[in-house]
């Protein structure tokens, strides 16, 4: 694609960045084919191809952003479908992420938009006010109708009643900082990693990370909770909300890296698919930053997906078969945005679960951060759609890497859904996860409480 920047912009390091991406576009079109929104909407501006020209004519001509380029831009679910489709290699990621933050600076949003992407971006990363919000849904709920016929607002407000869970399970010891111990003889213990915490899941999932500290405890590693850490910045980031989401990410680069530098770190481990894909990406966010690249750059280096990195290292103990049948479903953010793709269910199969591929399943779910809630109606859709994917595969169970997708998916189907992780450490002795002894699964033999240090 040719374009035509003036010197004075190409000076920015962003306008210099997304030149350089819309130069690698050929105007191919195979982005449309796996675009969620295109697929739905058939609006080449819905398309990746699409929006490319829009955020292109925004930023070459220095414009504001327009009512037709937020509606178009805020519709892309960031998905990166688009990016696993391409053979020309457009980043598109960073473009959009561009594009996001500079909307931000030049377009004024309805009262309704500015209070209630405020309100996520400040409680939402947070998991004390998270807490206190979804406490608050549960009691919005019996009014969910009457709060949906608010003029601007209610469909979203609707949306984020329904996202709610009925109940909140108890906090967790290995919510707070901490270090866990191996349960193994200091002689062979091999390792030493981080685990991020995260804002949302601990809250809405606690016992994804407690199974996390299981199964790596059990196998020899020992786990830091950093102090200091918190989210990742992915939701403000997606928001356009720049500057916040480089405060995120500077202060986990200053957690970890007292870890790092002090009694070392191997890996730092992320149990949430969206928050790996934003914090491998520190070195490009913090690029320009000269305190922080360097640090930022060797950060990144160092994170890994839990099933990523449980697929590179020797377990060292015996996994039981269950023969039970597992629908995977590859969160966006694992299979195009960290191309993350085999190891999950490789790691299922060799754990004696019977795992079944989802038709269409590069298509988008619809959770995406915070759209399930800023775009219900799309959403909605994609969710029905990948609910009857995943029922075509006669699953018992649900397995999938991303708290967002759990929450999303659990709203359109009976069948419990899971993170991959509670089923390895299931199969390997470890208590039934909650979702699945509630939905009458039997609970096998336990493991061996995790106690912190």
């Amino acid at each position: 694609m040719q374009t035509n920047f003036s010197k004075n912009q190409l000076a920015d390091a962003q306008t210099r960045e997304s030149e350089k991406i819309l130069r690698t576009c050929v105007h191919c079109g195979f982005c449309t084919a796996t675009c969620p929104t295109y697929l739905l909407l058939g609006d080449e501006l819905d398309s990746p191809r699409g929006r490319i020209y829009l955020i292109k004519d925004m930023l070459e001509g220095g414009k504001p952003a327009t009512a037709e380029v937020v509606k178009h831009i805020d519709r892309c679910l960031s998905c990166l479908s688009c990016m696993t489709t391409c053979p020309s290699g457009v980043h598109y990621m960073h473009l959009v992420d561009h594009a996001r933050a500079h909307i931000e600076a030049t377009y004024r949003r309805s009262w309704s938009d500015r209070l209630l992407r405020g309100v996520l971006a400040r409680v939402l990363p947070y998991p004390r006010l998270f807490r206190l919000a979804l406490g608050a849904a549960l009691l919005g709920k019996p009014v969910r109708g009457m709060v949906g016929k608010l003029p601007g607002i209610g469909a979203r407000l609707a949306a984020m009643l329904d996202l709610a869970p009925a109940r909140l399970p108890a906090r967790s010891s290995m919510s707070f900082p901490q270090v866990v111990h191996s349960r193994l003889p200091a002689a062979r213990k091999r390792r030493r990693v981080a685990l991020l915490t995260g804002c949302a899941q601990p809250v809405l999932k606690p016992q994804i990370n407690e199974a996390t500290i299981r199964l790596l405890t059990r196998a020899g590693i020992d786990v830091v909770m950093a102090p200091g850490e918190g989210c990742c910045g992915a939701l403000v980031h997606h928001m356009g909300r720049e500057a916040e989401a480089l405060a995120f990410a500077r202060r986990n680069v200053d957690a970890w890296l007292r870890e790092i530098d002090g009694e070392g770190l191997d890996a730092i481990l992320i149990t949430a698919s969206g928050c790996g894909t934003t914090i491998k990406d520190y070195g490009h966010m913090l690029r320009e930053d000269p305190v922080y690249a360097a640090k930022a750059a060797r950060v990144a280096a160092l994170a890994k997906d839990i099933t990523e990195y449980l697929a590179g290292i020797e377990l060292g103990f015996g996994l039981r078969a269950t023969g039970h049948v597992v629908a995977y479903h590859s969160a966006c953010s694992m299979q195009h945005g960290q191309q993350i793709r085999d190891e999950p269910k490789r790691l299922l199969t060799q754990a004696g679960f019977k795992v079944k591929d989802v038709p269409e399943g590069h298509i988008c779910c619809g959770s995406a951060g915070t759209y399930n809630i800023m775009q219900p109606e799309i959403a909605g859709k994609l969710r029905a759609r990948k609910v009857k994917n995943i029922e075509r595969t006669k699953p018992q169970i649900i397995a999938t890497g991303n708290i967002g997708c759990i929450t999303q998916l659990a709203k359109g189907t009976a069948l419990p859904i899971v993170h991959t992780v509670e089923l390895l450490d299931w199969a390997a002795g470890g208590p039934i996860p909650p979702d699945l002894a509630a939905a009458g699964f039997a609970a096998g033999r336990s493991a061996a409480t995790v106690a912190p240090s």
